[in-house]
């Protein structure tokens, strides 16, 4: 199972990794978080419910994600009878894995940097939100 635990929840700042191409996001938190929901319940639609948003808004991701890189990393199945689905592909899997092991990195570059930034933040905001 994917850990899907998103860092919008937490009560701890978290500095949040975003890969750009051109004035389009690649691949960022969300996305991850959508793939990796993807992959466990083969579907784009049960995905989407699971995050809290349109499966139309799930879509459009997967297609942002699967134009910005060389190879799909998501490969869907027409619904209708048999039913539909979708499935991360071997690239897919591949991209996610090095996307999580440069999240990891970057957090753990930053750990001095992030513990004397968040003294500066105000812990009563986290009760505000936006």
């Amino acid at each position: 199972m994917t850990d899907t635990s998103s860092p919008a929840t937490t009560t701890t700042p978290t500095p949040r990794l975003r890969i750009l191409l051109g004035r389009s996001i690649a691949i960022g938190p969300g996305k991850a978080e959508l793939l990796g929901l993807i992959d466990d319940t083969g579907s784009i639609s049960a995905a989407a419910r699971a995050m809290g948003m349109s499966y139309r808004r799930a879509w459009t991701l997967v297609e942002t994600m699967n134009t910005a890189f060389r190879e799909p990393l998501v490969a869907a199945a027409t619904g209708g009878k048999g039913g539909g689905g979708a499935s991360v592909t071997v690239f897919g899997h591949e991209a996610l894995r090095r996307y999580r092991a440069m999240e990891e990195k970057a957090a753990l570059s930053v750990t001095a940097e992030m513990d004397a930034f968040t003294e500066m933040l105000d812990p009563a905001y986290v009760e505000q939100g936006e």
